[in-house]
Formats: structure tokens, sequence, C-alpha cells
């Protein structure tokens, strides 16, 4: 489990202090793992898993660049970050077996993004019933599956 280094990585270096507090960013820096989550990297994206998933395999499709929206991205990086969110489906329908997927951005603060600052797509995978009394009532999800355990599922199956 290596780095790959681009001349995109040594500019990003470069410039750490913009973007020292952006968990996409910093996962870019680390080695690929159950603690930072990444389970593929392409040229100019990446995957990830979302420490706080809505369901098992909720992955996200973040680009190398710390961009906030999508129309900033080169047509390079939005293509590649579709066929990673194709791919993902791919891998979450072999695995997990579900019914349906939401895939979505939220841009911008007001529209819930968690991350307002570096743009990704999620890939939620679903099924009828996915929701139950623990998220309405305790404001809990219940996950049937330990998150360390995902990652390396998805990993081996991105291989």
């Amino acid at each position: 489990m290596s780095h790959i280094w681009s001349p995109w990585r040594m500019a990003y270096i470069m410039n750490h202090e913009k973007t020292a507090d952006c968990i996409f960013c910093k996962a870019l820096l680390e080695e690929d793992s159950p603690q930072n989550l990444v389970v593929y990297r392409g040229n100019t994206a990446f995957v990830i898993l979302n420490r706080f998933p809505y369901t098992s395999g909720h992955l996200m499709i973040v680009p190398n660049e710390h961009l906030a929206t999508l129309e900033q991205l080169s047509d390079a990086t939005l293509l590649e970050m579709m066929q990673l969110t194709t791919r993902a489906m791919r891998i979450l329908r072999e695995l997990y077996h579900p019914e349906a997927f939401n895939i979505g951005a939220n841009i911008g603060e007001a529209a819930g993004a968690g991350i307002a600052s570096h743009v990704h797509l999620h890939v939620v995978p679903r099924w009828k019933g996915d929701t139950n009394f623990m998220s309405t009532t305790a404001n809990t999800r219940v996950l049937p599956e330990d998150l360390a355990e995902t990652f390396v599922r998805i990993r081996e199956s991105w291989r």
C-alpha cells in the first residue's frame, strides 16, 4: 500500500498550509489503511469510505484538487469521478446487493455540505427499509458491519 507520487502531489505538499484542515487533503498524504479509509487512488480523484456512513458501503468520490464546486474541476477529473462512481456501484452491487443507490453532492454549506471547501460525490447503497427506529428515536445509525471490515472488503474488491 504505497503512495502514488505525482506532480500534483508535490504541488499540494508545497501549498499544504491552505488545506491542512481538510480531511480529504490529509487522507491524500497518508498511507491507505482502515485509519484513513482510502480504498482506491486514481489519477485525478480517489475513493474513500465515509467515516459516518448512512449505510454500509457508503463511499465518496473525491477530486485530488482542493476545489469547492464541480464547475471548477477539469473535464479529465469530472470524467474520472464519474468512472469511479460507476465502478463503485458495480463493486457495491457485488458485495452488498443493494436494491438502489443515492448518488449526489451537497455543494456549499447551505446545501448541507459537511466539507464545503472540497467537493465530493456520495455513493450510498440503499435497501427497502434501511432506515429504522434508531435513526428517528435515538439519532443513531445502526450498521451491520464494522467500518474496518467494510474497508477491507471494498479495497480487496477494487483490486
